[in-house]
């Protein structure tokens, strides 16, 4: 196994450790996540300039490598609806749509049929990232300082709320337009994969 793909796997694997600190009763242990969620979204750059510099590209790594950065992602907000630091409808909706176009994604590379990842849906990725480092850390500053009184300022729950909002709406939207922009590889992917099928039956 390549070094990428040892990196993506321990960013798979830093993903629960990160969230039973996030969600655990103790401080300190909230804390400590905070470098684990640093750490494993590093891992993502790292494996990625490694496998660009050192030409490490293969099939199980760019089948995998998409997939893990969503896990790690969508449990961040899973973990923030758990603590209801945000609404959970929006969160569901952020991860089914993530994880079902990573899956789309991720199965077009490994078929040789890449699809074009939108400019769109970059800033998505940017925007949600940003996102999840404010409340992040923002979340844990205040309960290691509580005489900041960021839940009165930048972690008002009004505020918050129309953050996650926008997020979410952008989140929607770039998906509709991924599925658009790539609607002919889609098409195509869909009668291969179930001709197969059809033909194995």
């Amino acid at each position: 196994m390549t070094l990428p793909n040892q990196l993506t796997i321990l960013r798979i694997f830093l993903t629960p450790v990160f969230v039973a600190l996030f969600l655990s009763e103790n401080v300190f242990l909230k804390q400590l996540s905070v470098p684990v969620y640093i750490l494993a979204a590093l891992t993502d750059w790292y494996d990625g300039w490694i496998a660009r510099k050192f030409g490490y590209m293969t099939k199980w790594g760019r089948f995998l490598d998409p997939l893990a950065d969503k896990i790690l992602t969508s449990s961040a907000f899973i973990a923030f609806a758990s603590l209801k630091l945000v609404e959970t409808w929006m969160v569901v909706v952020i991860v089914v749509r993530d994880l079902l176009i990573t899956i789309l994604r991720s199965y077009a590379e490994f078929k040789d049929k890449p699809v074009v990842t939108t400019k769109s849906a970059k800033v998505k990725t940017f925007v949600q990232m940003v996102f999840i480092y404010y409340l992040l850390f923002g979340y844990v500053a205040d309960l290691s300082f509580g005489e900041l009184n960021l839940k009165d300022s930048v972690l008002h729950p009004v505020f918050l709320h129309w953050l996650m909002l926008f997020v979410t709406v952008l989140t929607l939207w770039t998906g509709l337009v991924y599925l658009y922009d790539n609607w002919k590889i889609i098409k195509l992917l869909y009668v291969a994969t179930f001709r197969r099928a059809s033909e194995s039956a």
